[in-house]
């Protein structure tokens, strides 16, 4: 069990929950307090005027509520914000920000009936995963439209994904078992104004960024011992004198991955012993191009964005983000913006450039080993058939091309795209789900590209004959993607072994964990 309450959620709990198919608990002292928060709130509003209990909601708060027609506001917001559109944001990522928003009610800020935080936890714990379409939050006011839909389906209205098929709300709780929420003081606002959607879409994409680095890596040294590369580019002494601490680091995993191997050389053993006087011109390259010898100054940048990411991102699922913040120890209601998204709208811009460079980066060691006027030592597209007839990974390539192209267009920012909105009420947004989904959107993206890469990979590997050649940790994962992959002469349509090995490494490590 993952306990939810009374402590910070980490990395690892999401991944525990939304991966390794974990329940959740709710910790008893948080969930006490809890119920603090919301009977200060009940006896606090009897006689104040609070925004969006006894006040109308964005620029009409200026409207009092009577109170007959208090509980009615609630639901109103619910469902007239249940507006959204378009593809349906994934399941996993659902699941996410449900966390997420569980996670912020347990901090006992919100002063909302305790039986949401049951029914959230019940929700997770039963595989219940309300539909919420991508398009309609401007990440201002928080994720409005994507928690209104969330805030839908609790109340028993919305359509939720329960036991491989869709289903409309009052089903899913009567197979459950469970009965939808009411509106006591403020649930409908409390359920909506806050940034959890886009936050728990950024803690879902820095998990798989942290993946898809990894293979990223495991590319990389696997074409560093296809062209028998120097080792100087990728040694400690190299890269230490850079004090970036992701350099580093990608410099530690990339001595890792090729210790062992046969095939990458040493520079002194081939250059600083004189064997290389006589010639005026070199047949080998002396340095390699830069997509080969600039990994750690390419990869680190990337590392050092992701690690600094899931700082924020964390920091904000950890955050209150409600308005207004219900502080019961206190006694006071203050209002505010903590709903704002900016803090995760500019980490999702700073992590979809930095993945796309990733990509970008894959694709150009993609390209060199096509070019056989590049690499010097493969056929053209990696042939393995008869040339002219065949066309080996020709056609693999456009699609690399093309998904890299698609993520140098995505990683245009949104964090400055803001437009007002709500009669200028939100007169400067964040647009941070925007962000979050886009920053998903290519890191899928680069999964399809690294696959293109390894596939590519194991052919160059199998046409020079480098197999038992590899180090052991290239070669474990050479043999594992081989199984999916069979080594190929004659041309097949390539779709469906480019989805095999891309499920693959977005589901397993590059390195298996001891």
């Amino acid at each position: 069990m993952v306990t939810i309450g009374g402590r910070k959620l980490n990395s690892t709990d999401f991944y525990k929950i939304l991966f390794g198919g974990e329940k959740i608990e709710l910790d008893k002292q948080a969930f006490e307090e809890v119920k603090k928060s919301y009977s200060f709130l009940e006896k606090f509003a009897q006689d104040k005027i609070i925004y969006g209990i006894n006040t109308g909601l964005g620029p009409m708060a200026q409207y009092k509520i009577n109170k007959k027609d208090q509980v009615q506001l609630q639901y109103n917001l619910i469902r007239s914000h249940a507006s959204g559109s378009g593809n349906n944001i994934p399941n996993r990522a659902v699941k996410a920000l449900m966390v997420a928003r569980l996670n912020n009610f347990m901090q006992a800020y919100s002063g909302i009936h305790p039986e949401i935080p049951i029914l959230l936890k019940d929700f997770i714990n039963h595989g219940i995963i309300p539909v919420i379409p991508e398009h309609g939050g401007v990440g201002a006011s928080g994720d409005l439209v994507q928690l209104a839909h969330l805030a839908l389906c609790l109340i028993g209205e919305g359509d939720m994904f329960y036991q491989n098929y869709t289903h409309q709300g009052s089903t899913v709780f009567e197979e459950a078992g469970l009965k939808p929420a009411q509106v006591h003081i403020r649930e409908g606002l409390a359920l909506v104004n806050g940034t959890s959607c886009m936050s728990g879409i950024g803690i879902l994409s820095v998990i798989k960024a942290r993946k898809l680095l990894d293979w990223a890596l495991m590319a990389s040294a696997m074409i560093n011992e296809v062209v028998e590369t120097y080792d100087d580019h990728y040694s400690y002494e190299l890269n230490r004198v850079k004090l970036h601490p992701g350099q580093n680091e990608i410099t530690d995993r990339l001595q890792k991955l090729l210790k062992g191997s046969n095939l990458v050389r040493k520079r002194a053993d081939y250059l600083y012993n004189g064997n290389g006087n006589g010639e005026q011109v070199f047949a080998r390259k002396i340095q390699e191009y830069y997509s080969l010898r600039c990994i750690t100054q390419i990869l680190g940048p990337v590392l050092d964005t992701v690690n600094h990411t899931e700082k924020v991102i964390l920091d904000e699922i950890n955050s209150v983000n409600d308005n207004p913040v219900i502080d019961y120890r206190e006694e006071s209601v203050n209002h505010g913006g903590n709903f704002h998204g900016d803090y995760v709208s500019l980490e999702m811009d700073k992590l979809k450039v930095a993945i796309t460079k990733l990509s970008m980066l894959s694709e150009r060691q993609i390209n060199f080993l096509m070019n056989d006027k590049l690499n010097n030592k493969l056929p053209p597209f990696i042939n393995l058939g008869t040339l002219g007839l065949n066309l080996g990974m020709q056609g693999v390539q456009f699609t690399a091309t093309s998904t890299v192209a698609e993520n140098q267009a995505l990683s245009n920012p949104m964090y400055v795209h803001s437009i007002p909105t709500n009669n200028d009420n939100q007169d400067i947004v964040s647009m941070g789900t925007n962000a979050a989904l886009m920053a998903m959107k290519v890191i899928d993206n680069s999964f399809e590209i690294l696959a293109i890469e390894l596939i590519s990979l194991l052919q160059a590997i199998d046409y020079l004959e480098y197999s038992e050649r590899l180090s052991p940790s290239t070669h474990a994962a050479y043999a594992t993607l081989r199984k999916i992959v069979p080594v190929f002469k004659e041309d097949s349509p390539k779709f469906n072994e480019i989805r095999r090995v891309r499920k693959y490494i977005m589901a397993n490590d590059a390195v298996p964990q001891k």
